[in-house]
């Protein structure tokens, strides 16, 4: 999805509306949610529900109560209540969608400290709201100056001004605890405004940076992941990937969050498939598993004093193997089982091009020189002497 101001331009490049996320039409930000209750009118005598979602700066999204009875829609710009001051923000999400998105966030409908919507943002909250988002990259930029020069071990991310310009707050990422004291003092006495600290995770800060991942696309985190879930290095063990930290991670040097997509379809495969550490009992010798391929059900076996001679087994061959083992039975050899899976090669393709050889530009033709036939010359009949 994308408004009319991030469309392609004539050129072909995108054009961009340079709003980060804040357009009117709310349609370039992937927090985006769709009203599908938007043209069901309520049944007759039930009051719209007074609470609205509002978001602000990148993923942060709150809830708020609309006790002057607004009318607002999708996208509308208002301001809102804050611990000081007052903060401006779109509507992303009004009506009976707003009381299942606070069900499924844990938020209580009937909380008392919800805070409220003011009005309207009116033309003056939205030129004071653009002038501070405009000043950002300044501050940061000098901010991290201020930092380097106290030798904090810590890493400036992002900033985000309230909507009134009152406050300012600062995300960070570090190792260890920081004392970070001085550094508010120095950055208000810079800045004039007041002063918030927020620490935030690797995950987050890619979230926020953006980038292209190791797959060629936008990171799912800056795209389309509104949440994140903990990936182990089991999600990487189960489906055989090799525990290498530098494919593993990501551009936030966390797992990737892709390690998770594929994970219950591989777990569902693994529910009846012999374990990769099983051992077959036969009269020629005990043969450990080597490699396994869980979607084509095979299993490779090899002979514990022939280690490089592999043998290839079906699943349901081996889960008989285990079975008869379990009872003190044993095969006579893995040979008779792997004899049934070799397969005769088919031809899988057709030529369209004709029946010419896949390789026929190889090799150049040899040039067959043709031997020019030599004429003899026609003997000529002897003159009669006169």
């Amino acid at each position: 999805m994308a408004c009319s101001s991030c469309s392609t331009g004539k050129d072909g490049q995108p054009r961009g509306c340079k709003n980060n996320g804040t357009c009117g039409t709310d349609g370039c930000n992937k927090l985006t949610v769709f009203d599908w209750l938007s043209n069901m009118s309520l049944p007759n005598g039930q009051k719209p529900f007074d609470c609205v979602e509002v978001r602000f700066k990148n993923s942060r999204k709150e809830f708020y109560r609309n006790t002057e009875n607004l009318t607002l829609s999708i996208g509308d710009v208002v301001a809102t209540q804050s611990k000081s001051g007052h903060d401006v923000g779109v509507v992303t999400l009004t009506g009976e969608l707003v009381r299942i998105q606070m069900k499924r966030k844990k938020v209580s409908i009937d909380d008392k400290t919800i805070p409220k919507i003011y009005r309207k943002a009116t033309q003056r909250d939205i030129d004071i709201w653009q002038k501070c988002r405009d000043r950002e990259e300044e501050i940061k930029k000098r901010s991290r100056e201020i930092a380097i020069s106290l030798k904090l071990e810590m890493k400036l991310s992002d900033v985000e001004f309230q909507g009134d310009g009152s406050k300012a707050t600062f995300y960070y990422t570090a190792e260890d605890r920081v004392d970070f004291r001085q550094l508010i003092k120095d950055m208000a006495k810079a800045f004039g405004i007041r002063i918030e600290m927020r620490q935030i995770g690797y995950r987050q800060e890619a979230q926020r940076l953006g980038g292209i991942g190791s797959c060629g696309r936008e990171l799912c985190c800056s795209t389309w992941l509104t949440d994140f879930r903990s990936v182990s290095t089991a999600s990487a063990r189960y489906q055989q990937l090799a525990l290498n930290p530098q494919k593993l991670a990501g551009q936030c040097g966390k797992l990737k969050c892709c390690l998770n997509y594929e994970l219950d379809m591989y777990l569902e495969a693994l529910k009846d498939f012999p374990p990769s550490d099983s051992k077959l009992k036969t009269q020629k010798g005990l043969a450990f598993c080597q490699k396994a391929d869980i979607f084509k059900e095979t299993l490779w076996f090899s002979y514990k004093d022939e280690p490089a001679t592999w043998h290839t087994l079906s699943k349901d061959q081996v889960l008989e193997i285990l079975e008869l083992n379990k009872k003190g039975d044993k095969v006579a050899s893995l040979e008779e089982y792997a004899a049934d899976n070799i397969a005769e090669e088919k031809t899988t393709f057709e030529n369209v091009v004709g029946q010419d050889s896949l390789t026929r530009f190889d090799k150049p033709k040899s040039k067959k020189r043709r031997k020019k036939k030599r004429r003899k010359p026609k003997s000529k009949a002897p003159h009669n002497a006169k």
